[in-house]
């Protein structure tokens, strides 16, 4: 049986997160040896949105695993196909008989939406061999960006081992790796209840996402990305379902810059949040979460 949908959410939301990395690759381009994704007109730092949901993803999974409902479908090494499967043997339909599950696309689709957090989340395209339909999610992010302009730098590394008996007389092997001294990013973020209306995104699964992008940085730790922390989560809660405000109109109203010096920024302390409360709609309320 497909788990139960708990009521969606029926209030329209968007957020700002910034957060910051120190001596790190926050999101490496492979097209380009994996260097910091730069804007190459402005050199602020990129983020994409994906990599952000891949983080909220790993966070989900780690703090509710193995709990009905909450279950990732986009995960390494997971084959898709085999996710989408779960949704045919749990209503009893042969993969076979494509008219069968055409006549119950619609109990296909809700499934995948009960069973996947991040189905319920960010949608998902599960249109394959194995078919469940096509999901728009109500939780959207664009790339973040950072404040000021980065300077990636490259540095050389030295490895003591070496990988095969024709180099062992070598000393050691010399590598590189790209970090940013530095950098504040700025992701803005979207949550519709109508789309959640659609997936079944509720106020628990809400409350979640809070909670993985306040938290995601502190359980994905590795060399490569240095020392990452969310500083601040800014939530614009709206008091109807299609909102009182432009979203444009409230993500203006919080001004990040510079609060000292004229030398490079080297740490959080560094900005100061500016928020125009004046602009911000009654009928709009901000949440300072962290």
């Amino acid at each position: 049986m497909s788990p139960i949908m708990a009521s969606p959410i029926e209030k329209r939301y968007e957020f700002v997160l910034l957060f910051d990395v120190e001596n790190g690759n926050p999101n490496g381009d492979p097209d380009a040896g994996n260097m910091p994704r730069i804007d190459a007109e402005t050199n602020l730092g990129l983020v994409t949105d994906v990599c952000l949901k891949r983080k909220v993803r790993n966070y989900v999974d780690l703090v509710r695993h193995g709990q009905d409902g909450y279950d990732i479908y986009v995960r390494e090494g997971v084959v898709l196909n085999t996710q989408n499967k779960r949704a045919y043997d749990s209503l009893g339909i042969d993969v076979k008989e494509s008219k069968d599950a055409r006549a119950r696309a619609h109990d296909l689709t809700r499934f995948m939406c009960a069973s996947f957090y991040d189905v319920r989340a960010f949608g998902a395209v599960m249109t394959t061999e194995i078919n469940c339909g096509q999901v728009r999610g109500p939780v959207q992010m664009g790339f973040a960006r950072s404040v000021e302009p980065i300077v990636p730098q490259e540095v050389s590394i030295t490895r003591m081992a070496v990988t095969n008996e024709r180099d062992a007389e070598k000393e050691r092997t010399m590598g590189r790796k790209h970090v940013v001294p530095y950098a504040l990013y700025r992701a803005e973020g979207y949550v519709s209840a109508p789309l959640a209306k659609q997936t079944g995104f509720s106020t628990e699964d809400l409350q979640l996402l809070w909670e993985a992008l306040e938290n995601m940085f502190e359980h994905d730790r590795s060399a490569a990305r240095g020392k990452m922390a969310t500083r601040k989560l800014y939530v614009f809660e709206h008091s109807t379902a299609l909102g009182n405000a432009h979203a444009h109109s409230l993500f203006d109203c919080i001004k990040v810059s510079r609060n000292s010096g004229s030398g490079p920024a080297r740490a959080f302390s560094d900005y100061v949040a500016d928020i125009d409360r004046q602009s911000i709609p009654g009928t709009v309320r901000l949440i300072e979460r962290v």
